[in-house]
């Protein structure tokens, strides 16, 4: 019998212990073995959870429990989930996470140790929620070269830029819907200031070759200056505005990865991502573009793809698996972003005269702004047409084509 031990009972902590418990027939019956919920750590006490008997305060009865073989780290934050997972990797535990901000800050430490140790560290439920796409990855398209990955990867955002288009809604306004609804934390700033996507682009991004770059360092841009005139300009030249997450390996290996929000044009499979959900288009050299969609977020969706990962764990835990080793991204591994080349939609204040840099461009207007639609530019040249229109100029979007 497996024993497992759960780190956090809060909302996906809980919910994997329900999922556990609820579909436990269902999983012995197809794993051909047994498994219990041995311990769940927590700072608190849940008297009226049927888990209660279970919960413990102390994460050295678990360390020190050689019966406990998995280890499930839904805590949050990077500590002491990181130490604490390092330790029970170290003691020859299986560990896996639904923690982006571990994984994208400490996953190469972490998957070395897990080799070193003759263990596994997963994380399926980091990336999408209960959206299957990190073994898909490792896995189906390991015959593939990944050359470009898309993606709507925080279901808060999307949510919020959903209600904007469609309903009218402010920014303040959708975000205070947001929060009433349980979508947004009370502080939103990881959310809307895109540090979460920027957290789960590296992991996927790394995925695709090999390399995690730090989260803090790929260019990271947020929602919160978005205004419903950039969202009716969108709509005016066809597009749908995105938080968008973007990893790209160029021929010669050098990865460019950022979040941003961009224009999604309708043909787009991205543009009609609406609500909580997400949605991570993949571009890889033989099968072409594949797309995973469903429920970035949420307690069961997410914590399905936690029990995932056990699962894995339990069923080939007499069989050699390979891996997963990274290495970190070093500054020569990244693209220069100064290079990064696509369309641009420029919003100005209408009434005067457009400088000639924009006079091909494609022209839309509506509530005294002019949208102008470029033709595809480096980051270098979007900047200096950017400086040269500074008194006219309200925003720019990069267009994803």
């Amino acid at each position: 019998m497996t024993k497992i031990a759960i780190l956090g009972f809060g909302v996906v902590g809980s919910g994997t212990a329900e999922v556990l418990t609820e579909n436990k027939a269902l999983i012995e019956e197809r794993l051909g073995s047994s498994y219990e919920i041995r311990y769940i750590l927590d700072l608190r006490d849940f008297p009226d959870s049927p888990f209660a008997d279970r919960v413990v305060h102390d994460f050295n009865i678990i360390l020190n429990d050689p019966e406990v073989s998995v280890v499930a780290e839904m805590m949050g934050g990077s500590h002491p989930a990181y130490d604490f997972t390092k330790a029970c990797l170290e003691a020859g535990k299986h560990v896996v996470t639904s923690n982006k901000e571990v994984v994208s800050t400490f996953g190469v430490e972490l998957c070395r140790i897990a080799k070193e140790h003759g263990v596994r560290y997963l994380f399926e439920a980091s990336v999408g929620g209960g959206i299957p796409v990190i073994r898909p990855m490792i896995n189906d398209l390991s015959s593939n070269k990944i050359n470009k990955i898309s993606g709507i990867l925080n279901g808060t955002t999307n949510y919020i830029l959903t209600s904007m288009r469609d309903q009218g809604a402010s920014f303040s306004d959708a975000l205070t819907e947001a929060q009433k609804l349980g979508y947004a934390e009370a502080n939103p700033s990881a959310d809307v200031d895109g540090i979460d996507a920027a957290r789960k682009i590296v992991i996927l991004a790394a995925l695709a070759c090999g390399k995690l770059a730090d989260p803090k360092t790929i260019p990271t841009e947020g929602i919160t200056a978005i205004t419903l005139t950039d969202t009716k300009m969108a709509q005016a030249f066809g597009y749908s505005v995105k938080l968008v997450g973007h990893a790209k390996v160029s021929e010669d290996g050098k990865l460019t990865a950022f979040v941003s929000p961009r224009m999604v044009p309708a043909c787009n499979p991205l543009s009609r991502i609406d609500g909580v959900f997400n949605g991570i288009l993949v571009d890889a050299n033989m099968v072409g573009e594949v797309m995973f969609y469903g429920p970035g977020a949420g307690k069961l969706p997410t914590a399905s793809a936690v029990v995932a990962d056990i699962i894995d764990i339990i069923a080939n835990r007499d069989k050699a698996t390979k891996p997963i080793l990274w290495e970190a991204a070093a500054v020569s591994d990244m693209a220069d972003f100064a290079d990064y080349t696509c369309r641009r939609l420029f919003l100005l204040k209408d009434g005067g005269s457009l400088p000639s840099a924009l006079e091909k461009a494609e022209l839309r207007r509506i509530d005294g702004t002019v949208g102008a639609l470029t033709e595809a530019m480096t980051e270098t040249e979007a900047s200096a047409l950017a400086e040269s229109v500074k008194d006219m100029l309200l925003s720019v979007y990069r267009v994803l084509d």
